[in-house]
């Protein structure tokens, strides 16, 4: 979908900009991208026809080949010995649960993104052009979602 491939887009860009650097941020972000895909395949799996059974079953059999816990924790995800009707509600209550998830971790992503600036490849000094973020641009967008709230009421 697009939404993948503008996430792909972020990520080239910044293996191209060398933000993987900034390790912390960049961890994050990687946590970001599997918690997505995670959610995207919880979702494929909802409809519940052949495709979606036999991706669950083999998708969740992935997660055996970790030691000593791996058969446990497929067991856990299927809630029970098979994927079946428990598999289904689980996998229900992780879709509507991970986007929450992502939220909390996009606003720790970009906190990270704050603390260590954004990459700056040409090296410039750009300390006398910056303006704070709030109260300008809090604002800015403040009235902006007033007159968009205006507009659509």
């Amino acid at each position: 979908s697009f939404f993948f491939i503008c996430i792909y887009a972020h990520i080239a860009r910044g293996l191209y900009y060398g933000s993987y650097l900034y390790m912390e941020t960049w961890n994050i972000g990687v946590v970001l991208l599997l918690l997505v895909m995670m959610t995207a395949f919880v979702g494929y799996v909802l409809p519940w026809g052949q495709m979606s059974f036999w991706g669950a079953t083999v998708i969740t059999n992935l997660l055996s080949a970790f030691p000593y816990v791996g058969n446990e924790l497929v067991q856990w995800i299927w809630g029970g010995f098979s994927v079946d009707n428990a598999t289904l509600t689980r996998f229900f209550a992780f879709h509507f649960l991970f986007p929450f998830v992502i939220a909390g971790v996009t606003i720790l992503h970009l906190l990270f993104l704050h603390e260590t600036g954004s990459n700056n490849p040409a090296g410039l000094n750009s300390d006398a052009d910056k303006i704070a973020f709030h109260p300008y641009f809090s604002y800015k967008d403040l009235l902006g979602f007033a007159v968009m709230l205006l507009a659509l009421t």
